[in-house]
């Protein structure tokens, strides 16, 4: 009776409504009715018609609203050792993790600055979760058989974890480039220095080049055939409203951003220390040999690439002292001599 009353005339059926008892009809929900027909109205869009989609409508499924049937058909071993399963599903949760952090970062680089509380609670947030990737990363160091991994690594070539474009927009958005340039050529730019020319230098090109020859390795080349562009637009996009250039415009000399800078400083050393010495660590277990190295499966130059005293890549340099610039990356390895 109530919908064929809607559909004859929506007032009269308000004003019908009023006049019933309270226990027959409840004024919450009038009160959603006149709401949803204002909300309707507005786009003018007929009311009536969207009630009847939710007649018909089905019940949501949870398996249906995060398309887990889809979510676990994307893991396709390309061997048949059981531990690549664990490669890969770590891998994609990383992955997955990443998309969040890009999520909460796009949002902070749109919203209205000064709103140091939002930019807190988002940054909050972005650590949060690459915390949460560096204390999980004991999965991939010791949740796979050596030798298995060893042996179906051999079928991922050239593919490599190098290969993180996600990763890469976390940095170029949270810094100028030339914070990101190889540390032995950054002195040889300037702020003006044009992006591309930055680029050119940024400091994990040099991480995967050949050991021997010293020239771009396949790895490199079809990273930067597919992300290129996409980082150079990115770059130019946020290149005056990335964290760092949000920090020394609105809130370096506001007081009571203590709280902030205690979040920025604990970004650049989970990006910049911890996940990199997490890999790091991975890759002594699976790669280290005497006399010589395994190379990894990218060819990757990751003796020299994941330390981070090595490349001094550090977001907000303006918030360390000169000491502890210096001792970049100390505070892991004493955390790891201590627990």
């Amino acid at each position: 009776m109530l919908s064929e009353l809607i559909v004859i005339n929506f007032d009269a059926l308000f004003n019908q409504c009023k006049r019933m008892n309270k226990s027959e009809i409840d004024q919450k929900i009038l009160d959603r009715i006149k709401q949803l027909e204002e909300k309707y109205e507005v786009m003018g869009q007929d009311m009536v018609s969207y009630l009847d989609g939710l007649l018909h409508a089905d019940f949501l499924k949870y398996w249906d609203y995060i398309n887990l049937d889809s979510l676990l058909g994307l893991q396709q071993p390309k061997t048949g050792f059981p531990d690549e399963m664990v490669f890969i599903v770590y891998h994609q949760i990383t992955e997955l993790y990443f998309k969040l952090s890009l999520w909460e970062m796009q949002q902070i680089h749109t919203h209205q600055h000064p709103d140091q509380q939002f930019f807190i609670d988002r940054l909050k947030r972005i650590n949060n979760y690459l915390e949460h990737l560096c204390h999980s990363f004991n999965i991939m160091t010791e949740g796979m058989e050596r030798e298995q991994f060893l042996k179906f690594r051999m079928s991922l070539l050239p593919s490599s974890g190098f290969q993180s474009g996600q990763y890469r927009m976390l940095e170029i958005g949270a810094t100028d480039m030339i914070n990101l340039v190889n540390r032995d050529k950054r002195d040889q730019f300037n702020d003006y220095t044009a992006l591309d020319e930055l680029y050119d230098d940024i400091y994990w090109k040099t991480g995967a080049t050949e050991l021997a020859s010293g020239k771009k390795t396949l790895t490199l080349q079809h990273f930067e055939e597919k992300y290129s562009k996409k980082f150079l637009r990115l770059a130019e996009d946020v290149k005056g409203n990335n964290f760092y250039r949000l920090y020394l415009k609105f809130y370096k000399d506001k007081e009571g951003a203590d709280e902030l800078v205690e979040q920025l400083r604990r970004f650049d050393l989970l990006a910049n220390v911890d996940w990199p010495l997490a890999h790091y660590r991975s890759a002594v277990r699976y790669l280290q040999k005497d006399p010589v190295d395994i190379a990894a499966t990218g060819g990757t130059n990751w003796q020299k690439y994941l330390p981070p005293r090595f490349q001094t890549i550090i977001f907000f340099p303006k918030l360390w002292s000169d000491q502890e610039k210096e001792e970049w990356g100390k505070h892991w390895v004493l955390k790891q001599l201590s627990s």
